[in-house]
């Protein structure tokens, strides 16, 4: 009992102590504040993956449903396309009985040509913007698909009505209802893995850095009140449980700031982050666990760093001492924490497994090296600031100010430092992820994109080839026709082999976007043999066309090659097929069994794969186009690319606050100093320099040292997912850059209360 009342008396000193407790009060709350509101974005993180994967799972298409006839069905085919690199993703809708399944959003059965569209989509085609996506899937839109249908509100999704769909068709489901996918996964692959548990600590490391530090804001008036108390018979014991009831107080008032720029962020947090990953408000709810950990762990976060602050604190009744002689920070065991780390990511060498062992290791190790960055910081600080000479008045008044107490500037800039530290390996990371796609090596000199699944029975290659030609902003179009032929048996009388052989036919350009051709003239026949498989023997004879009655042989000529980088026969697991020029077939007029079209865009032309792909979407909506080399080797990619871009800013932004907030309470400590000076005939431009100096100098030598730590963490990630060892100066030098400039930008915020504090009125003592 005798304890909680103590509690309480720290939480009647905080709250009571005038304004300069206050105010102590406010910039405590605005600190742990900031964080709290970081951790309770995190903790919704999970409710609103939730959300969207329930919404994606209501609409999900089940291709094995049981069906019996007589049944209300529906004939769906998925279409896939893209508008300036967003995603847009429809389906194909033909009801087979007028009480066939609708899609969530969906009011009604749609008639052959009716389009319903998403609120984002809509206002697409009605821009000026969307001129290039105008009539790919006809202009008659009847409807707009309703919040339930949707993962978000920007999502481009569309519902076409169709009669054009075959039942047993490859591509072609029949089903009787929506839905029905359990939410289950199969889980992250390890690349994935890897980004989300450095991404998890990345984002919660420095919000921890940032609470401890606000905790400490006025922590010099405060052990002042601490001896006066001394000085009416507390002993040590009571002080420091005094101590931890103001600290509560100031982590109550950091929850409810908090919970409150929580909720004022999380309706325009919806509509900021990039489409791909957009989001309903009411969404975005704290997990009731994760929210019940953020409450219990803050307040006892503070506690402690509070308790562990005043061990080095002797609080006497008549006086606080702080540093009785002169100590230097030794270096020795600041180095074994990040040592530890990163013998913990050694394994990942051999690459990285999803086993909770592998898991918890790469975590640790992940913590240690960037808690060795904050660690390492304030003995690189003291020991360069100890060797700085005299130059400007504003920079020796930085300095020594830095040789007296560089605790107090470091602290705030270990966050800083660490966070800078993290990106840095998460964008070293997702920046060679793409040169793990054998996609990305494909050549585009001659073509830049293809338009795949086409099926030659519903448009000739003549429709084809006139209508993409058409397209504005499309140069040349080269079709590649398919066939499967079977090799005739060795001996007459024997039956023909089953083993079927691909027989490609396209003009030598379009050839060589498959082969890695040295020469070709038309009658040129080549063998594209991947390594290790099986070729054709010269002279070898095949059936061709759909009856397997025209004989056809391979001409002695033909010679063995190599498949193109970015191919699939590139990556292995394909056996060896022909390559002929038409003129190698002899006249022979075989009906093409598939058929590709590559395209050359004039990339002068705005929007000139938009128009390619809605001319292709006119002959065949369900016709799948891409560029042969695309920047976004998968749509998974490009969504942690925009997750990394929204946490990067979202880091960006906690780091101006914070760093404001924490030169705010600098200030403060200060303001009597400071009026001293002023009134010496020290000018106030003098000393806006200084803070600027006392603030840079551990910035640079935190981002020093973050850059050296995070390109050694983005080579060991790397390294874990067999991605090619490189580093990104380009993204090394924006994230300093924009995290050096933020610095900048939010001490020079601070000054005009430098102004302030340094009139005459600031030289008043109690």
């Amino acid at each position: 009992m005798r304890r909680i009342s103590e509690l309480a008396l720290g939480i009647r000193l905080s709250v009571g102590g005038g304004r300069s407790g206050w105010v102590r009060l406010a910039l405590i709350a605005v600190g742990v504040g900031l964080g709290v509101t970081m951790l309770l974005v995190a903790a919704s993180i999970p409710t609103v993956l939730d959300a969207r994967t329930e919404r994606a799972d209501a609409r999900s298409v089940t291709w094995d449903q049981q069906l019996t006839p007589g049944e209300p069905t529906m004939l769906t085919q998925e279409v896939k396309s893209s508008f300036r690199d967003a995603p847009v993703v429809g389906l194909l809708l033909q009801p087979e009985h007028d009480d066939a399944p609708l899609p969530p959003g969906v009011p009604r059965q749609l008639e052959p040509g009716d389009l319903v569209v998403s609120p984002a989509l809509g206002d697409l085609l009605a821009s000026d913007n969307g001129a290039a996506l105008r009539d790919r899937w006809g202009d008659r839109v009847v409807g707009t698909i309703g919040d339930e249908g949707l993962t978000g509100p920007d999502e481009l999704r569309f519902y076409l009505g169709t009669d054009q769909l075959t039942a047993g068709s490859e591509y072609v489901d029949r089903i009787q209802s929506f839905g029905g996918a359990d939410g289950s996964s199969a889980g992250l692959g390890p690349v994935l893995l890897l980004l989300a548990l450095v991404g998890m600590v990345v984002l919660l490391l420095p919000v921890a850095i940032f609470i401890s530090t606000a905790v400490r804001f006025g922590s010099e008036n405060r052990d002042r009140r601490l001896a006066a108390l001394r000085l009416v018979g507390a002993d040590v014991g009571m002080t420091r449980r005094i101590a931890a009831g103001e600290t509560l107080a100031g982590a109550a008032g950091g929850l409810a700031v908090g919970t409150l720029l929580f909720l004022a962020i999380g309706r325009l947090a919806a509509y900021a982050v990039p489409a791909e990953l957009s989001f309903y408000p009411e969404d975005l709810r704290p997990a009731p666990v994760l929210a019940a950990l953020t409450v219990v762990l803050v307040p006892a976060t503070t506690v402690l760093v509070t308790l562990s602050a005043l061990k080095q604190v002797l609080v006497e009744p008549l006086g606080v001492v702080r540093r009785g002689s002169e100590r230097r920070r030794r270096f020795w065991w600041r180095l074994v924490v990040p040592v530890v780390g990163l013998a913990l990511l050694t394994p990942l060498i051999d690459g990285l497994d999803t086993s909770p062992g592998s898991q918890v290791m790469v975590v640790a190790g992940l913590i240690l090296v960037l808690v060795g960055v904050a660690l390492i910081l304030p003995w690189l600080v003291e020991a360069t600031v100890h060797r700085l000479n005299g130059c400007s008045v504003a920079w020796d008044l930085a300095v020594r100010r830095l040789q007296l107490d560089s605790g107090t500037a470091v602290r705030s800039v270990s966050g800083i430092a660490v966070s800078v530290a993290g990106l840095i390996a998460m964008q070293g990371l997702v920046a060679t992820i793409g040169e793990l796609s054998p996609w990305s090596q494909a050549d585009t000199s001659t073509f830049q994109a293809t338009v795949l699944d086409i099926d030659p029975e519903a448009d000739s290659a003549e429709t084809w080839e006139r209508e993409l030609s058409r397209a504005e902003g499309v140069t040349r179009v080269g079709l590649l026709t398919s066939m499967w032929a079977r090799p005739t048996p060795a001996t007459a009388g024997q039956p023909a082999s089953s083993d079927e052989t691909l027989i490609d036919i396209g003009t030598c350009e379009v050839l060589a976007q498959e082969a890695q051709l040295d020469s070709c003239d038309d009658g040129d026949a080549f063998v594209v043999a991947p390594d290790g498989t099986t070729t054709p023997a010269s002279g070898s004879v095949y059936l061709l066309g759909t009856g397997q009655d025209t004989r056809w042989t391979l001409p002695a000529s033909a010679e063995v090659v190599g498949p193109a980088p970015g191919t699939v026969g590139s990556m292995g697991g394909m056996s060896a097929r022909i390559m002929v020029t038409p003129g190698a077939l002899g006249g022979i007029d075989v009906e093409p069994e598939g058929m590709t079209v590559y395209v050359a865009l004039d990339p002068a032309v705005l929007d000139a794969a938009d128009h390619m792909r809605t001319a292709a979407a006119q002959v065949d909506p369900a016709a799948y186009e891409s560029p042969i080399a695309p920047e976004r080797t998968t749509l998974i990619l490009g969504n942690v690319q925009s997750a990394l871009l929204v946490g990067t800013v979202a880091l960006l932004v906690l780091i101006g606050a914070s760093m404001l907030v924490n030169v705010i309470e600098q200030l403060r400590e200060r303001r009597q100093l400071l009026a001293v000076l002023v009134a010496f005939g020290t000018r106030r431009r003098t000393l806006g320099a200084s803070v600027l100096f006392q603030v840079a100098i551990p910035v640079v030598l935190g981002l020093a040292i973050a850059v050296v730590t995070g390109s050694v963490l983005a080579l060991a990630l790397q390294a874990a997912v067999d991605a090619p060892l490189a580093f990104d100066w380009l993204t090394v030098g924006v994230t300093s850059g924009a995290a050096a400039l933020m610095v900048l930008l939010t001490t020079a915020a601070g000054l005009p209360l430098l102004w302030h504090l340094t009139r005459p009125g600031g030289l008043r003592s109690e």
